[in-house]
């Protein structure tokens, strides 16, 4: 059963990777989280200036230990110790980046982008100033369309988040969105990207497992 299931997400990443073509969005697919670094690698140059987006998947597939060995400026906003004034001047670092790294919320089969931000650093850096920007999305991300897209983040995304934050907004009681009025809501910035004027600026590797919220 396993094994349809992972020929049906293969099809399914297919489709997509065609429509994002069309979207002037480059699209790849590699079959274990393991195989992530390399394409990373691949995307990268020795020496450029990386930054990422919060990003969980970042560091199951192991990107955020490539980009501190060595090869890259590293504006490493995981770094321990710093103030979240540090932190906050990163984020802002981000925008003269050669690469951008982070994951997404949702990818419909038409090839559409979804996310949710709290700060909005992620969104607005996908949308505006790196060079490039990479995305490493689990298979479990692809959904019919923006409808989909926006009830997986109400319905497990905001909440799984909240949850691994330690914050007590609603959505952590509900298990599901309940459009709160917190200080700390996590859902502000809603963005869907649908083209890329640069055909060379985007890029999304699809993992053949599930990963992230």
């Amino acid at each position: 059963m396993e094994e349809k299931v992972a020929e049906v997400r293969k099809v399914q990443v297919e489709r997509v990777i065609k429509a994002l073509q069309r979207n002037q969005i480059h699209g790849y697919y590699v079959a274990k989280k393991e195989d992530v670094v390399a394409k990373v690698q691949e995307l990268l140059k020795e020496g450029d200036r990386v930054a990422v987006g919060g990003s969980q998947t970042l560091f199951a597939a192991g990107v955020i230990d490539h980009l501190r060995s060595g090869r890259y400026t590293f504006y490493d906003r995981y770094q321990p110790g710093l103030t979240p004034g540090e932190i906050d001047d990163i984020h802002r670092m981000a925008f003269g980046a050669d690469a951008y790294l982070c994951s997404c919320n949702a990818v419909t089969l038409s090839g559409e982008i979804y996310n949710v931000d709290g700060n909005g650093n992620r969104v607005a850096a996908t949308i505006f100033g790196p060079k490039r920007v990479i995305m490493v999305v689990g298979v479990n991300k692809i959904v019919r369309d923006l409808e989909a897209a926006s009830e997986r983040v109400r319905m497990l995304a905001a909440p799984a988040n909240v949850m691994r934050f330690g914050l007590n907004n609603p959505c952590a009681s509900y298990g599901k969105c309940a459009n709160c009025h917190e200080p700390t809501r996590i859902c502000c910035s809603y963005v869907t990207i649908g083209f890329q004027r640069d055909p060379q600026r985007m890029h999304v590797i699809f993992v053949g497992e599930e990963l992230g919220y």
